[in-house]
């Protein structure tokens, strides 16, 4: 790999050495910085890996692409030897990402590549992007929050969009497993630190966009966030945009793509319509017509209203595909999206719900949507991560205490916490609600109790943990699936 013909798209000057240099591999950790490998030194917010070149020289490296100039790293370093060579660009994040395509060739462009953003239902739409593709025959790979999903297997990610040149070598053994589209995630963050430069979607999906990941190490205002959040629409070459989002001519203000919509209202080039909430034995979710572009009924079974957003975005660019529409319908009414809204068991006894909500939004969102389905309880197992804020304890009980008809509290990622102590900060804030609750602090038992205990028509919301298979206690990490529990409590009724 040719370091100067792989950053051919960004502007680049040779500060030192050899402009046809080459290396075999591309590495950002200058532990892995050896002979044959070419160290991008990055300024992050906590480490500046220049302070690292001195590291990277005596382990054999000598191919660097910095953002400091020779004099600068020389200062740093001492001088360099004679065989050393030095590319020197102005953002070195962006450097990686065109590495990194070019050092797995350019693997994305062999795809047919799916991007969506936004704030709320990033997870569960390209899920059932990926159902509607899979029900048609097709080959898919996805990455996102619950990791990276290669021929059947889940590799776990750190990010919600991985570092540039783990995205592509995810893209790479999509290719090499055969599969033809790629769905991901794209976060904000992803989007400001060049994680995915380079890579051209051929079709952006915008979901909506709220106050959220505005902090110190994230975005500094709204406004900022608005900004990388709308990139996509410059990185795409169909962009797909709810168009009943408060800030939709502000998104869509900048883009340089073909544009769509989708939304309830009569502006959009996809519209639903006649939404019927459904719950019935074997059935727990949506029914709505779908006119404009695509004229088709549609049954989803997630609940709840913002899920109508979801399916139409998925929809929206499942019309592009020339799919059938029958496959369409099939793959939405028999909808898997792990750990979110999923809904583990249905019968006239009850219908289990496991989903992610973890703060006081999110449950909210969640519980005020199970309450339209007029169960005859809404019963509620949650509990609250530990070495975390305790406001998000107190907001939760509220919420709970109030919208809930039962609360079992519980615990989840207690991590170097007493369970006990967050039950306790749990309860304080729910009594004065006067709502129902037991304490059951193991998890396990939790889960089982509220499915023994429940009378018919009953709806449970496991929360909390969603798609996490592991439960956290003093810093040791167990095997535990809320939905692997909830099947076996089941199973053991049953055969009782």
């Amino acid at each position: 790999m040719k370091i100067g013909e792989s950053l051919k798209e960004i502007k680049w000057t040779l500060a030192s050495g050899n402009p046809d240099a080459g290396a075999g591999e591309v590495v950002y950790d200058s532990r892995k910085a050896v002979e044959d490998t070419v160290f991008v030194c990055m300024r992050g917010t906590r480490v500046d890996s220049h302070d690292f070149i001195p590291q990277a020289l005596h382990q054999g490296c000598r191919v660097f692409v910095a953002e400091e100039s020779l004099q600068e790293i020389e200062e740093r370093a001492g001088k360099l030897p004679e065989d050393a060579t030095v590319f020197q660009v102005d953002n070195a994040r962006e450097a990686l990402a065109h590495l990194s395509a070019a050092r797995f060739g350019y693997p994305a462009g062999k795809m047919v590549c799916i991007g969506v953003t936004g704030t709320k239902g990033k997870t569960t739409t390209t899920y059932m992007i990926k159902a509607v593709l899979e029900a048609a025959g097709k080959k898919v790979g996805l990455i996102g929050t619950a990791g990276a999903v290669i021929d059947g297997r889940t590799y776990p990610t750190v990010n919600t969009t991985p570092e540039s040149y783990e995205l592509e070598s995810y893209f790479a053994r999509m290719v090499e497993a055969g599969c033809e589209y790629m769905i991901m995630e794209v976060s904000s963050q992803g989007l400001k630190m060049h994680r995915v430069d380079g890579i051209t979607f051929d079709y952006g999906l915008f979901t909506n966009i709220s106050n959220d990941h505005i902090g110190p190490d994230e975005h500094k205002d709204f406004e900022e966030y608005l900004y990388y959040k709308s990139q996509i629409l410059k990185r795409c070459r169909v962009g797909i945009v709810n168009r009943d989002d408060g800030h939709f001519q502000e998104i869509v203000r900048d883009h340089a793509c073909r544009l769509y919509t989708y939304g309830l209202g009569a502006d959009g080039d996809f519209r639903a319509g006649n939404i019927r909430y459904v719950a019935e034995p074997d059935f727990v979710g949506l029914e709505f017509g779908v006119t404009g572009a695509w004229n088709m009924d549609v049954r989803v079974n997630i609940p709840g209203k913002f899920n109508v957003y979801n399916a139409m975005a998925a929809l929206s660019v499942c019309s592009f595909l020339g799919l059938s529409g029958e496959k369409v319908r099939h793959a939405l009414e028999h909808l898997y999206v792990n750990g979110r809204m999923e809904i583990v068991h249905t019968s006239s006894r009850c219908t289990v719900i496991v989903d992610y909500a973890h703060n006081a939004v999110s449950m909210e969102s969640l519980l005020t949507t199970l309450k339209d389905y007029n169960p005859r309880r809404l019963v509620c197992v949650f509990g609250c991560g530990g070495n975390r804020s305790k406001d998000r304890r107190y907001s939760m009980g509220e919420i709970g205490g109030r919208l809930a008809d039962l609360c079992i509290l519980t615990a989840d990622n207690s991590r170097y916490e007493r369970t006990e102590d967050i039950i306790r900060d749990i309860r304080e804030s729910l009594v004065k609600t006067g709502g129902e609750y037991v304490e059951i602090p193991d998890r396990r038992k939790a889960i089982e109790y509220s499915i023994v205990h429940a009378q018919p028509g009953d709806m449970i919301a496991v929360i909390g943990k969603g798609h996490e298979d592991y439960q956290e206690e003093n810093g040791v990490r167990r095997p535990f699936l809320d939905r692997q529990v909830i099947e076996e409590v089941i199973a053991g009724m049953e055969v009782s």
